[in-house]
C-alpha cells in the first residue's frame, strides 16, 4: 500500500469517527432515512477529503449533512402529492424530538434558517465559530443570527404560554 493512501485512509478514520454525530444531525432534522444521509455525507468526505477541514470536520460534515437532506425533501415533494399543509411541521416535530411540546411547536414554527441557528449550537454542541463555517458565514454574521433566532423563539414560548393560560381559565379569546 502506498504512503499517500495510508495516509488517506488514516486521515479519512479521523472524520469516520464522527458517523454517529451526523446519522444524530440528520434524526433531528427529520431526514426519511438518517442512517443514509450520514453514509453520504461520510462517502463525499471520502470523494472530497482535502476540502474537509483538519481542525474539527463536523462544521463540514453537517453542511453536507444539510444539502443531502435538502435533497432528498425535494426528491420527496416531486413524489408527494400536493396539499399536505401540515406535513413539514410534523417532520419537524419528529425530527427535533425535543423533550417540551411547547419547545417543539416553537422550534416548528420558527423559519428553517433560525431553527437551524439554535439547533447547531444547543444540539449539535458547535461553538458560534463552527456554527458560523458550518453555515458559510461569518462569525459576526452568525451571531446576529443566534441573537435574533433566540429572541423570535423566546417571543413564540411566550406567546405559547399565554395562549396556554388564557385556555386554561376557560377564556376562548382575548
Amino acid at each position: 500500500m502506498s504512503s499517500a493512501l495510508a495516509s488517506a485512509e488514516d486521515r479519512f478514520r479521523e472524520v469516520f469517527v464522527h458517523l454517529p454525530e451526523v446519522v444524530a444531525y440528520a434524526r433531528r432534522r427529520g431526514s426519511r432515512d438518517p442512517e443514509a444521509i450520514g453514509a453520504e455525507a461520510l462517502t463525499v468526505a471520502w470523494r472530497k477529503l482535502a476540502d474537509v477541514p483538519t481542525d474539527d470536520p463536523r462544521p463540514w460534515l453537517y453542511a453536507t449533512a444539510r444539502n443531502l437532506i435538502r435533497a432528498e425533501r425535494r426528491k420527496a415533494s416531486q413524489v408527494q402529492t400536493v396539499g399536505q399543509p401540515g406535513a413539514q411541521v410534523a417532520e419537524i416535530e419528529a425530527g427535533v424530538g425535543v423533550l417540551d411540546a411547547e419547545l417543539g411547536r416553537a422550534l416548528a414554527a420558527l423559519s428553517e434558517r433560525d431553527r437551524e441557528v439554535l439547533l447547531l449550537v444547543a444540539w449539535e454542541d458547535l461553538s458560534p465559530a463552527l456554527a458560523a463555517r458550518a453555515l458559510g458565514v461569518t462569525q459576526a454574521a452568525f451571531r446576529v443570527r443566534l441573537h435574533r433566532s433566540r429572541r423570535r423563539l423566546r417571543r413564540l414560548l411566550e406567546a405559547d404560554a399565554t395562549a396556554a393560560a388564557v385556555a386554561s381559565l376557560g377564556v376562548k379569546e382575548l
